[in-house]
């Protein structure tokens, strides 16, 4: 059941989080599986004759958002909104507050935010919207916002909010991720570290065709002063982070540039009738041999992982190993789902060996190399051959782990 939890999160200045649980999701965007669900964040902050609202829920949730901002403060009360970022999951409930509001509340985002608003929500949304360029400041409530413009992290469209005075940043989807934690912010370390893994997972999937915007945001913001000094940081999903604030974009970072963990080696592979997952054996029992940690990912008739998983694995990985049957002269499609889109979100320069097997004519194999070889992953070999694996096919196998394992050191 969808639930909200309102907290203050400070009293000098007050600001609060409102928090949607939302565990009735499945995909994200229509597309990521996501069972472990996600939260839409939003703050208000009270000052001296003015009321801030920092994005708002998804329309799905207006009533629930609206009944608990009314126990805060009388929404004609608002004497501004801050869009840091449009995507309906954070501006949906916008056309019903504003009714509520009268329209009295001044709207303020970047031109791109206010195109997508009247597109969104028509023209009557934005009658009172203030266009706010990177760097702009305004004075609200005898406090200076700042306005900084990250796009395509992961929109056009987005920005980040500093307090300057209180050193608090409004991130929206910059420092987000998915699942629902049991705490509001970082303070329980254990919740932290269960958190993380959807951290990555969101960064892939939401942000991941812009990875390199992520880096250069994150160096943006550090050149300015602002990650290091931040005393909160406050995304528009999960964790609010006011323990160890930077901690989050400097584990963005790290996914953004896909520094790889020690030792581990992703591992994903179709297999309709065992003669893949034959090969596949050898190769994991090759990567535990030289010292390596397989996470492996596997389609068969029994199993068919969340490719928003995988996605979430590759960030992390040192190398890569795909294995896929060739099925009517193509990929087979699981493999070939999986592949386009870690192509597209998760597209670093790590290296990949390529397992195939096929009965009457091989074509996966050579159809993934060329993919591979005009991307940013590094291609070291291919090993295809037909039927059952013979006693050459696993000394080439693992000939093959051992450079695919020496090209990654």
């Amino acid at each position: 059941m969808v639930k909200t939890r309102v907290e203050k999160l400070c009293t000098d200045p007050e600001i609060y989080i409102i928090r949607v649980d939302d565990d009735e999701i499945k995909y994200f965007e229509a597309a990521w599986y996501i069972p472990e669900g996600i939260t839409y964040n939003a703050y208000l902050v009270k000052l001296d004759g003015a009321n801030v609202l920092v994005d708002l829920t998804k329309a799905d949730y207006t009533d629930l958002f609206l009944e608990e901002l009314k126990k805060l403060v009388d929404p004609k009360e608002i004497t501004h909104v801050i869009l840091n970022h449009t995507e309906p999951d954070h501006s949906g409930a916008l056309p019903a507050f504003l009714e509520a509001n009268g329209h009295r509340a001044q709207l303020i985002g970047t031109a791109f935010a206010r195109n997508l608003v009247e597109g969104f929500y028509g023209k009557e949304a934005v009658k009172n919207f203030k266009v706010v360029k990177d760097g702009e400041e305004l004075s609200i409530g005898g406090k200076t916002f700042r306005f900084i413009t990250i796009p395509w992290v992961h929109w056009p469209d987005s920005m980040i909010t500093y307090l300057v005075e209180d050193k608090i940043i409004f991130g929206c989807d910059a420092g987000g991720g998915y699942s629902i934690p049991e705490t509001i912010d970082d303070s329980d370390e254990e919740v932290v570290k269960r958190y993380l893994p959807y951290v990555t997972k969101y960064i892939v999937t939401v942000i991941g065709h812009y990875h390199k915007y992520i880096v250069q945001s994150i160096n943006k913001l550090k050149k300015l002063g602002i990650v290091e000094e931040a005393k909160m940081i406050l995304p528009g999903h999960g964790l609010a982070w006011c323990k160890n604030p930077k901690r989050i974009f400097e584990f963005y970072e790290r996914v953004g540039a896909g520094v790889p963990e020690k030792d581990k080696v992703l591992v994903i592979y179709d297999s309709m009738y065992g003669f893949v997952e034959r090969r596949m054996k050898i190769v994991i029992d090759e990567l535990k041999k030289l010292g390596k940690k397989p996470v492996v990912y596997r389609f068969t008739d029994k199993e068919a992982p969340a490719v928003s998983d995988i996605l979430g694995e590759v960030p992390s990985a040192e190398a890569l190993v795909i294995g896929a049957s060739t099925y009517e002269a193509e990929i087979h499609p699981t493999i070939r789902y999986a592949l386009l889109e870690i192509l597209d979100k998760a597209n670093y320069e790590k290296p990949v060996l390529i397992v195939g097997a096929y009965g009457w004519g091989g074509v996966a194999g050579r159809k993934i190399e060329t993919l591979i070889t005009r991307s940013k992953f590094d291609h070291v070999a291919t090993i295809e051959s037909k039927g059952m694996p013979t006693e050459e096919d696993e000394a080439k196998l693992r000939e093959a782990v051992r450079k695919l394992v020496e090209w990654s050191s």
